[in-house]
C-alpha cells in the first residue's frame, strides 16, 4: 500500500477543525452557528473529500465550557466520528483525538488498527497529554501538578502503543505507568498513520519532536511565527526527524472585504458568547501553554471568531493571500473553520482553491482522485 497521503510533498495542508463539537470553532450565539449533528459531519465530510481537502480533525471534549451555548457541551466521540466518516469516505484521512489519560493505550492501539482496515489507511491519530483540569475532575482522574509528569505518561502510554503496532508476537511491559501481560497487537494498521500532537510547553514539544510526524501549534504573529517554526524543525532534525508545523485558521470569505468584516464584527464581537470564552481563555491559560501570554488581548477577540486561529477574513483573493503568508512562514498547512462549515465551504472551494492551485501550493484534484 502507497504512503499516507499526509506524508506527500509539495503540497500545503488543508484540513477542518473541531466539526465534531458543538459550535465548531466560534463561540458565538448568533443562529446559524454549526451544528455538530452527524448529518451535518457526513455532509461536509463528503464535499471536503470531493474537494481534494487532505484531513478531518476533530477536538475531544467530555464537558462545555457553559456561557449562554454552553460552547462544546455537544461533542461527537472522536473515535467513533472517525470510523463513520472513513467509511463514507474515498480519499480524505480523518483523524480520532485521544486524552491518553482517559483512554488505555492497548484498547487505542486495537481501535486505530481496526479503522486502518475500514479506511484502507486514512485514519491519523492526535495525542493530547491533557491540561483541562475540569474535564479530569469530571472523569475521576487527576491532573498531574507540572507538564513533565504528563508528557511522562504520554510517553510511556505511545511507547507503548508502537510497540503493539510493531511486535509480531505477544510481550510482557513493565514501566512506572504500565504493567502488561503478555499482550500483542493483532491485528496491526497496514500503513504508517500520521501522528499529531499540539503542543506549546517546552516538555511538549520536546515530546512532539520526538514522537509526532505535525506539531500543531497557533500563528499569533507571523514573524513570530517563521523563527518558532525554523526552530522546531531544527529541534525534530537534531533528533534525527522531520516535522511538519501545522497551524488553524478561521475563514470568513466573502466577495468583498466589508461583507467579511461586518460579519467577522456581528458573530465575533457582537454576539459573542463572552463568558464562555472567558472561561475557554482561562483554563488555557491555567493549564496549558498552546497560546503566548503577553497577548492576551488579541487572543481573547480571536477566541470568540475562532478558538484562537489565524484569521483569514475578507475576499477569495484576500483569503488566499493569507494563506500563502502562512506557507511562507514555514507552516506545513492549516486547518479551517467556518461558522457554517457546510454553508460557506463550499464559496471557499470554488474561489479560494483555485487560486492556491493557481501559486503552485495546492493540486488540482484529478477526476481519478475523486473517483478512487
Amino acid at each position: 500500500m502507497t504512503e499516507n497521503s499526509m506524508f506527500a510533498d509539495g503540497q500545503f495542508l488543508l484540513g477542518t477543525f473541531s466539526t465534531n463539537c458543538s459550535g465548531g470553532m466560534s463561540v458565538t450565539t448568533v443562529p446559524e452557528r454549526w451544528v455538530n449533528s452527524w448529518d451535518n459531519n457526513l455532509r461536509l465530510g463528503k464535499m471536503l473529500d470531493d474537494a481534494g481537502i487532505d484531513f478531518m480533525l476533530p477536538i475531544a471534549r467530555w464537558i462545555g465550557y457553559g456561557g449562554e451555548t454552553n460552547f462544546h457541551g455537544n461533542v461527537l466521540e472522536t473515535v467513533t466520528w472517525a470510523t463513520g466518516l472513513l467509511a463514507h469516505t474515498r480519499n480524505i484521512n480523518v483523524f480520532a483525538t485521544i486524552h491518553v489519560a482517559a483512554n488505555h493505550p492497548v484498547v487505542v492501539a486495537k481501535q486505530m488498527a481496526t479503522i486502518d482496515q475500514i479506511s484502507r489507511g486514512r485514519i491519523g491519530l492526535n495525542i493530547v497529554a491533557g491540561w483541562n483540569q475540569p474535564e479530569y475532575e469530571a472523569l475521576g482522574l487527576e491532573l498531574p501538578s507540572g507538564h513533565e509528569d504528563r508528557y511522562g505518561y504520554a510517553q510511556e502510554w505511545f511507547d507503548v502503543v508502537k510497540a503493539l503496532w510493531t511486535k509480531i508476537e505477544a510481550f510482557d511491559w513493565d514501566s512506572k505507568h504500565f504493567k502488561l501481560k503478555n499482550v500483542l497487537g493483532d491485528p496491526r494498521p497496514s500503513r504508517k498513520a500520521p501522528i499529531l500532537n499540539a503542543a506549546g510547553s517546552g516538555q511538549g514539544r520536546a515530546f512532539a519532536v520526538k514522537n509526532a510526524d505535525f506539531l500543531f501549534t497557533p500563528a499569533i504573529d507571523l514573524e513570530r511565527s517563521k523563527e518558532e517554526v525554523a526552530a522546531l524543525k531544527q529541534q525534530a532534525a537534531d533528533e534525527g526527524r522531520k516535522v511538519g508545523v501545522l497551524t488553524f485558521s478561521h475563514v470568513v470569505c466573502r466577495p468583498t472585504e466589508k461583507e467579511a468584516k461586518d460579519y467577522l464584527h456581528h458573530f465575533g464581537q457582537t454576539n459573542a458568547d463572552w463568558e464562555a470564552v472567558d472561561n475557554l481563555v482561562r483554563l488555557q491559560f491555567a493549564h496549558a501553554q498552546s497560546f503566548p501570554h503577553d497577548l492576551l488581548a488579541l487572543i481573547r477577540d480571536r477566541m470568540a471568531a475562532g478558538h484562537g486561529g489565524f484569521p483569514l477574513v475578507g475576499t477569495p483573493e484576500q483569503v488566499a493571500e493569507g494563506i500563502l503568508s502562512l506557507h511562507a512562514a514555514g507552516f506545513g498547512g492549516t486547518t479551517l473553520s467556518f461558522v457554517d462549515y457546510a454553508e460557506e465551504f463550499p464559496y471557499f472551494r470554488d474561489h479560494v482553491l483555485p487560486i492556491l492551485e493557481a501559486r503552485g501550493i495546492r493540486r488540482a484534484v484529478s477526476a481519478e482522485a475523486a473517483a478512487a
